[in-house]
């Protein structure tokens, strides 16, 4: 197994993990991204390819290319969402820095939690709205408005910062450099941005989920709450 740990690597960060990373974002399947690589072009030299992500990410030299910008229409209330798709090889360092923080993040969400966490589903959601539909005879139906696109940075790092720890400290610093990430328009052209994150990308589920969480918590407090979807 001593192959398998980045010794002599500022950053402690296997090569088991980023193993894990691509069989779960290639079970996943998705389009490729700005670099029009696709799952199946990247596995043409997988080896090569999954080492190059270890060694930049235990190394403290990963950066992450722009996010593909996709406009795909709001199903209720109109108008377009954008989504920023990662390349393959991005979704594979996100899935791993999100592996990591999950598991220290994860104990912290309150049980009626239900987005983006392991073991839970949104049919685990209905289940529990079914079960205290008989309790009570209302519902609080609420949402951040435009949560992504205009969540402060600094709020992000400090939520991170507080679930990592001088062994993970390299989460906090690829999730500056991923915020930082420009989107490339469908025109070629990339836009910088200085706030917000693109919907679409491992990551963006993973830290703004517990920040999200935290602000409704506090907002709801005293109220029984429901669970999140």
């Amino acid at each position: 197994m001593d192959e398998l740990k980045a010794s002599g690597k500022p950053f402690q960060i296997s090569k088991q993990e980023v193993w894990n990373a691509w069989l779960k974002v290639k079970g996943n399947k998705g389009a490729p991204g700005a670099d029009g690589q696709s799952i199946g072009e990247f596995e043409k030299d997988l080896k090569g390819n999954l080492y190059k992500i270890w060694n930049r990410m235990s190394s403290g030299t990963y950066f992450p290319p722009p996010v593909m910008a996709v406009e795909i229409p709001k199903p209720h209330s109109g108008g377009t969402r954008v989504l920023g798709v990662p390349c393959v090889a991005d979704r594979i360092a996100q899935t791993v820095a999100a592996a990591r923080l999950e598991k220290a993040a994860d104990p912290v969400f309150h049980r009626d939690s239900y987005g983006y966490r392991p073991g839970k589903s949104q049919l685990d959601a209905v289940a529990a709205c079914r079960k205290r539909c008989w309790e009570f005879n209302w519902v609080i139906d609420f949402d951040v408005r435009k949560f992504f696109d205009s969540v402060r940075w600094d709020l992000i790092v400090k939520a991170v910062e507080a679930h990592t720890d001088h062994e993970t400290r390299w989460i906090v610093l690829y999730v500056k450099r991923w915020l930082a990430a420009p989107m490339q328009l469908p025109d070629g052209s990339l836009q910088e941005r200085d706030r917000g994150t693109p919907q679409g990308g491992l990551c963006a589920a993973a830290h703004n989920e517990p920040y999200e969480q935290r602000w409704v918590m506090r907002s709801a407090r005293g109220l029984r709450w429901w669970g999140q979807w």
